[in-house]
């Protein structure tokens, strides 16, 4: 596992690299490879199939994709790849994300791909939900998700003694 890129995210416009960095931060934090590509559902489709249909054989185990507004990058690539695809649905000036969301969470019955929230925590919770799907596979990953959540359960604890403290 060291040193492998095991999770392509794909974003269908640079404007989403801002929110989508924090899914880099976070598979950087868990030291699991990866890759990102611009690639676009509608201006690119040719591009967008063949990564797809490529992302197995190059040693990818998970595909993360975020788009807005009609939102099909993580439906093309679910349709193209046997792989785990994750949908993060991009904030938008129409409806704030909830086009987007709508449209991820719609799909046809033998197509899945799994939806996070909108936005920032969005992405921060694709990687984790990838790191979770990879830990089946690399015990390693597992255990510091199993770390991670212990530290969140402690900085909750930590933030709730200041609270009682305060009075």
């Amino acid at each position: 596992m060291a040193g492998e890129v095991l999770v392509g995210i794909v974003m269908g416009s640079d404007s989403d690299l801002e929110i989508m960095q924090e899914a880099v931060n976070t598979l950087e934090k868990f030291g699991v490879g990866y890759e990102v590509n611009i690639i676009s559902a509608h201006r690119t489709p040719q591009k967008a199939h063949e990564y797809a249909t490529g992302a197995e054989k190059r040693g990818l185990e998970v595909i993360i994709a975020a788009a807005g507004g009609a939102a099909h990058l993580a439906g093309v690539m679910a349709a193209w790849t046997p792989l785990p695809v994750i949908g993060v649905p991009m904030p938008t000036q129409l409806a704030g994300g909830l086009d987007s969301l709508l449209s991820m969470v719609q799909m046809p019955s033998g197509v899945p791909v799994a939806c996070v929230a909108t936005g920032k925590a969005g992405a921060k919770n694709s990687a984790l939900l990838a790191i979770q799907i990879l830990g089946v596979k690399y015990p390693q990953l597992r255990q510091k998700m199993k770390k991670y959540k212990e530290q969140m359960a402690s900085e909750v604890e930590e933030k709730n003694k200041k609270l009682k403290e305060k009075k």
